[in-house]
């Protein structure tokens, strides 16, 4: 049998075709199956209303009062039940008890969204496995399920002290009638006194200004990150991110990423000459102390001055920012803060598993899938328990 829950889109193909080729569920068994189910859970509804009515005696002016239906969508499809009732009371909490032992359905519902599935496409891939298509009302049910979760992640308290922050602003796409077009998501990573990593939160936005940075950064501090204990602050040297951090969080040294300060300066350089700068750049950001840095980095002016100027004075107008990490004294903490690397290594599972969509659909896609990432890392890293622990594990 497959399991409860789809994890990846690859699984959830090789579940879908082993369901399809199996004889054991042809038309034939879900029928049987469904009409057994049917019968027990109305028999069982039955004898609890005869329970009601021998317990009160039929002393009360309360009487059966007909039936009426409803729907259960289990694993082996939808059933419909008609719930006896009287005047005062149904029996319907036995099909509610039953709907919380099957929750498989449900589970792969969410599954589905949550690797970034539309409505429509929910119902079909799941139409193999269930034998009939999903109604757009249980699906669309699912979703705000999984949509009131999201909400819950945005708007939590920030209890949590951080040693470190890391801010970096990540370019996804976004389906619209116009075509795929960009959308810049804001990202806040911490860093704990303990070491453990956690994605604070995001936020989707139209660009990386300075005004989207502001009201991102001053939610967070209204929630509670404050800035205590707080030694310092990596960013991907976004100019918008850059103006808006000292309104926020004031006075705390700020780190320039060395993996973005790379990129840009290697992607002006000519093809022939990248492997050996990007080794002298190397020697500066992997330096054994401040001052081995500082000599690399005066090293490096010399050597390519004449060549590369422009890249000689974007090393030297950032020098202080770009080597702000040595401040830390235990050198076993400078990889992680030296660039904002932990950010982008999520963006890449988040990118794996959006691949076969192309671009998002919506909004509401892209905010399901990125909160299922996140929530999924932040449980390896034993900082928040997620809602959706089943739904993102690992294949």
């Amino acid at each position: 049998m497959p399991q409860n829950y789809v994890s990846s889109l690859p699984q959830a193909f090789k579940v879908i075709k082993e369901m399809n080729l199996s004889s054991e569920w042809d038309s034939d068994y879900r029928s049987a199956t469904r009409e057994a189910l049917v019968r027990i859970l109305e028999d069982r509804m039955e004898g609890r209303l005869e329970s009601y009515l021998e317990a009160i005696g039929r002393r009360l002016s309360d009487r059966r009062n007909g039936y009426f239906p409803r729907h259960l969508l289990t694993e082996i499809g939808d059933i419909e039940l008609f719930v006896p009732r009287t005047r005062r009371w149904s029996a319907v909490e036995v099909v509610r008890a039953y709907a919380r032992r099957v929750d498989q359905v449900e589970r792969m519902i969410l599954a589905c969204f949550v690797l970034g599935l539309s409505t429509r496409k929910v119902a079909h891939a799941l139409m193999p496995v269930l034998g009939e298509a999903v109604s757009a009302t249980t699906v669309s049910r699912v979703a705000r399920i999984l949509d009131k979760a999201v909400e819950s992640f945005h708007n939590r308290p920030l209890r949590r002290h951080y040693r470190f922050l890391i801010f970096d602003g990540v370019v996804l796409k976004r389906r619209t009638g116009m075509g795929a077009v960009r959308r810049f998501v804001l990202v806040a990573l911490g860093i704990t006194p303990e070491g453990k990593k956690e994605i604070i939160d995001f936020r989707i936005a139209h660009a990386e200004s300075q005004a989207a940075w502001d009201v991102f950064l001053s939610d967070l501090y209204r929630r509670g990150v404050r800035g205590e204990g707080l030694e310092l602050i990596a960013t991907d040297g976004g100019k918008g991110l850059l103006a808006a951090l000292p309104f926020v969080y004031p006075q705390i040294p700020l780190q320039r990423c060395w993996a973005h300060k790379t990129r840009n300066i290697l992607d002006r350089v000519r093809k022939k000459d990248r492997e050996e700068m990007k080794k002298d750049l190397h020697r500066i950001s992997h330096a054994k102390g401040i001052r081995q840095a500082q000599s690399a980095l005066k090293l490096f002016s010399v050597k390519w001055a004449m060549t590369y100027p422009g890249a000689v004075k974007s090393l030297k107008e950032n020098e202080e920012e770009l080597l702000a990490f040595f401040q830390i004294k235990d050198a076993r903490l400078w990889t992680q803060i030296r660039t904002t690397n932990a950010i982008e290594r999520r963006f890449r599972e988040v990118k794996r598993r959006t691949r076969p969509m192309g671009v998002f659909s919506d909004k509401t896609s892209m905010e399901r899938i990125l909160y299922a990432v996140f929530a999924y890392e932040n449980l390896k890293e034993n900082t928040w328990s997620p809602f959706l622990t089943e739904l993102t594990q690992n294949s």
